[in-house]
């Protein structure tokens, strides 16, 4: 008899939407929360449970509204708090609950806390980040910020460094001061009260640093890794705990965190069953594929990820968490590239089949699977042919530092590393119909449209009853129709195989039975053979005796 205990947000299906490129209700080509509230119908019918809006706070939009400088208001080109109050009725009207994206770990240095902090080492507000004197007439030690480059920023004002492990413009929160949490929680709790549904809180992991920011070990030649000292710090537990007691417990709400550098044993105490933290955390370990882990220059690679590496990421995390916590699945998000075309294949022979393929795999797993906008029709990634193409703060710096100032990689390279994996593949605005800007603006997009939209869109997927759409409404359709999808024991199977990803779920007796080809080729697989059983999905009409065709994908319960 299965024991694990029922909660919403475990049989939920999470939509996460990036508001500056999913609707523009305006024309000045930047979406918008009218927009948003336009396209609410879509989702409903999608059947999602849950929307989780990246960032809409007020923000100068450095980072792309990651940069806050007012967490009670509305950024301008969205719209106002008016339209947000609306959006949020008219998703609950409909049953879909909203998570908002909660920035902790750094504010923007444009928010009243750092116009204050940085007049002068005795202002009440000098301890709400991180000051320190310079060593030897430099940076204090010599972290590498995640978007390159140093991750100290001296101030002439007071003559010392402030801590920004990411933009220059996003100065960490000292969470050492009982008043910056204070603060946080405040914040937390006025969002709660207004009807909100949860938190995606932005690189919680990294709120708790070493005290005595030693210097990292060197990665490029010129900068140290700070994360063993910033990732899943000393009192990172003492603080999320902290929270829960303060806001999180006195709601019904549903929280994710996202913890770069976690491991499964940090995971367990994070989302732990006993819920006096998080519900759940997004880990990163499957997302690069192997394919550059020993890579001078991080994330930058051309290289495919390996079936193998993947799964034996995700299956550690669904056998070691099974009893002990609850996990998210993912394939992509707004820090990604798109799934189909980094770990599918986003040819127009294979990109429909290997994308219902990959969901088929990511949604039948235990936990709560979050789709990213347009993952559902199957949007890919883009070329970029000039760094003028790119918009995302991270690849410009990177282009800056590997290109520009050290020539540890040529233009032509590096731009191909961005065809790969850059953010801004998941960036471009959303491909609603074949027409002008792809429906998405009347006005000039903020960013550039993928060209493919005139063939792969929302309109043409939902004319299409064998469209990507279908499958995932099924998908959804499935989750919420069968516990053991939910609730199910995880077990793998053919673990060795190069070409094929299989397991079983198991519960109250019941077995379901999934099985994927990673290939365009003819696979081996007699795993279906003596089964007699109900089949719940399959992207083949048509199956054929001890194989797996090009991309097929099985569930069968039995």
């Amino acid at each position: 008899m299965n024991t694990e205990k029922k909660a919403w947000w475990k049989e939920a299906v999470v939509y996460q939407i990036y508001p500056r490129s999913f609707a523009d209700s305006n024309g000045d080509g930047i979406g918008d929360l009218n927009g948003i509230t336009d396209h609410l119908d879509y989702l409903k019918k999608l059947g999602i449970d849950v929307i989780w809006l990246s960032p809409v706070y007020r923000s100068p939009n450095d980072d792309n509204g990651y940069d806050i400088s007012d967490y009670r208001d509305i950024m301008t080109e969205f719209g106002t708090m008016e339209d947000f109050d609306r959006m949020l009725s008219e998703a609950h009207k409909r049953g879909i609950r909203i998570i908002m994206d909660l920035v902790v770990n750094h504010s923007s240095d444009e928010h009243m806390w750092f116009i204050e902090s940085r007049k002068s080492k005795d202002n009440p507000y000098r301890d709400y980040y991180i000051w320190k004197d310079p060593k030897n007439g430099h940076e204090p030690n010599n972290w590498e910020s995640c978007f390159s480059g140093s991750a100290w920023k001296f101030d002439k004002t007071t003559g010392q460094y402030y801590l920004h492990l990411f933009s220059s413009k996003q100065p960490d929160l000292n969470w050492e001061n009982p008043a910056v949490r204070d603060e946080v929680f405040d914040m937390m709790t006025w969002w709660c009260d207004k009807g909100i549904d949860g938190f995606r809180m932005d690189v919680i992991s990294m709120i708790s640093k070493d005290p005595n920011f030693p210097d990292g070990k060197i990665l490029d030649g010129i900068y140290g890794d700070p994360n063993p000292y910033v990732c899943n710090g000393p009192r990172v537990h003492e603080y999320l705990q902290e929270m829960n007691r303060r806001v999180l417990s006195k709601y019904d709400i549903m929280t994710v965190g996202e913890a770069a550098g976690v491991t499964v044993e940090e995971a367990k105490k994070y989302a732990n069953n006993e819920g006096s933290e998080l519900n759940m955390v997004f880990h990163f370990e499957h997302t690069d594929g192997s394919s550059n882990s020993d890579s001078v220059l991080g994330k930058w690679t051309v290289n495919p990820p390996r079936l193998s590496y993947v799964r034996g990421i995700l299956n550690k995390w669904q056998t070691e968490l099974e009893g002990k916590a609850w996990g998210s699945l993912y394939w992509d998000n707004h820090d990604q590239p798109r799934a189909v075309s980094r770990f599918g294949n986003d040819s127009e022979e294979w990109r429909v089949l290997s994308a219902k393929m990959l969901a088929t795999v990511l949604h039948m797993q235990k936990g709560t699977p979050y789709i990213y906008q347009g993952e559902e029709f199957g949007m890919t990634n883009t070329h970029f042919s000039s760094i003028e193409d790119c918009r995302d703060i991270e690849e410009i710096n990177a282009y800056q530092q590997y290109v520009t100032d050290h020539g540890l990689i040529d233009s032509t390279t590096m731009l191909k590393c961005f065809d790969t994996v850059a953010r801004d593949n998941a960036r471009t605005p959303v491909q609603w119909n074949a027409g002008r800007n792809a429906g998405f603006t009347t006005g000039t997009p903020w960013i550039k449209v993928n060209p493919n939209y005139t063939e792969i869109n929302a309109e043409a997927a939902l004319e299409d009853p064998d469209s990507i759409f279908y499958y995932y409404q099924k998908l959804i359709r499935l989750r919420h129709s069968f516990p053991i999808i939910v609730y199910g024991v995880f077990h793998p199977l053919l673990e060795t195989s190069d070409s094929i990803y299989a397991y079983e779920r198991t519960m109250d007796g019941k077995a379901l039975t999934i099985a994927a080809n990673w290939t365009e080729f003819e696979q081996k697989c007699t795993l279906f053979d003596d089964i007699d059983g109900d089949e719940l999905i399959s992207n083949y009409k048509a199956h054929r005796t001890g194989v797996l065709q090009p991309y097929e994908a099985r569930a069968v319960l039995h």
